[in-house]
């Protein structure tokens, strides 16, 4: 949250010149506040797995978040996953929202990643939920295959299959100075991914609109922002439970996949000891900031507004 300060203070200028979220007495009394509205496509197979991890995530700020869940109209879920009478009960489809507006979307990964975009069975849906998105959702993060598939659709960048899968807690280093997303960060910081393809740099840095913002030497781009703000692809996982990671392995060697063991995860690399959790205040504290700094204090209080007015703000990814 903010700090509140007169604007005649000195350190008011100076902060600002830091990127430190600073208030003015007078902003601050003219504030309108309301709670935050979310909406997550979830296209996770295990989704009350997924809706666990991310609200988790999502509850650990003073906002109040109102939170939708979204299922894809056009792909039919595996009740060995989720019963139906969940989706039911607590899902909604684009057809029941495409009238409404949210201050914040998230749409997450999905194991579909091996197949060409247009082979996925809800493909011109996702594209017209993510068209929508930029008219009807103030900011929209993007995870994993969903990263992948926003930035290609968006941008026209494609991916690429992996000799092997990117499988492991692998270290990542900010590229960017102030950035709102990355507040707080260490100059070193953890981050799951579990994938078996990637995007690319060399595609990603021909896009003016684009600008990474956290890299790894092992994995590769991590975080890619739209510098208007509005857009932000994850190629990572920093919602994964301490298990996660562990329950991909077992499942694919009881499969008799060729899979490696994660790297940097369990202890000595014994799949018997306990992974080490080793994420977990990165992850509450990028989805705390994507709350506050992204959404919450730049998200128009009226969300018509968002049709009519015209929110660019280059450059404060």
């Amino acid at each position: 949250m903010p700090i509140r300060i007169s604007s005649e203070l000195p350190a008011f200028k100076t902060l600002g010149e830091e990127n430190i979220f600073v208030m003015s007495s007078e902003q601050a009394e003219h504030q309108d506040i309301r709670p935050l509205r979310v909406i997550i496509l979830n296209i996770m197979p295990k989704k009350i797995e997924t809706e666990a991890q991310l609200m988790r995530l999502l509850s650990n700020t003073p906002l109040q978040v109102d939170i939708e869940l979204l299922q894809m109209a056009s792909h039919e879920s595996s009740n060995r996953n989720t019963s139906q009478s969940h989706l039911d009960a607590f899902y909604t489809t684009f057809d029941q929202i495409r009238d409404k507006r949210y201050d914040g979307m998230i749409i997450t990964g999905a194991p579909v990643e091996l197949l060409d975009y247009e082979q996925v069975d809800y493909w011109d849906e996702i594209c017209k939920i993510m068209s929508w998105s930029k008219t009807h959702v103030f900011s929209t993060l993007h995870i994993c295959w969903a990263a992948q598939a926003g930035l290609y659709y968006h941008f026209g960048i494609p991916k690429y299959p992996l000799d092997r899968k990117m499988f492991g807690i692998f270290p990542h280093k900010a590229e960017v100075d102030n950035c709102l997303l990355l507040k707080g960060f260490d100059d070193v910081f953890l981050i799951p991914h579990s994938r078996n393809t990637e995007v690319r740099r060399e595609d990603i840095e021909k896009v003016r609109q684009l600008k990474i913002l956290t890299s790894s030497e092992f994995s590769g781009v991590h975080i890619v922002a739209n510098t208007n703000g509005r857009q932000y692809f994850i190629t990572g996982h920093s919602e994964y439970d301490r298990e996660t990671l562990a329950q991909e392995y077992f499942r694919d060697v009881e499969k008799g996949i060729d899979i490696r063991i994660p790297y940097n995860y369990f202890p000595n690399d014994d799949p018997a000891e306990k992974p080490v959790f080793s994420w977990g205040c990165t992850a509450n504290l990028m989805f705390s900031n994507w709350l506050n700094y992204c959404v919450y204090q730049k998200t128009p209080y009226d969300l018509e507004e968002l049709e009519l007015r015209n929110w660019l703000w280059e450059t404060t990814y």
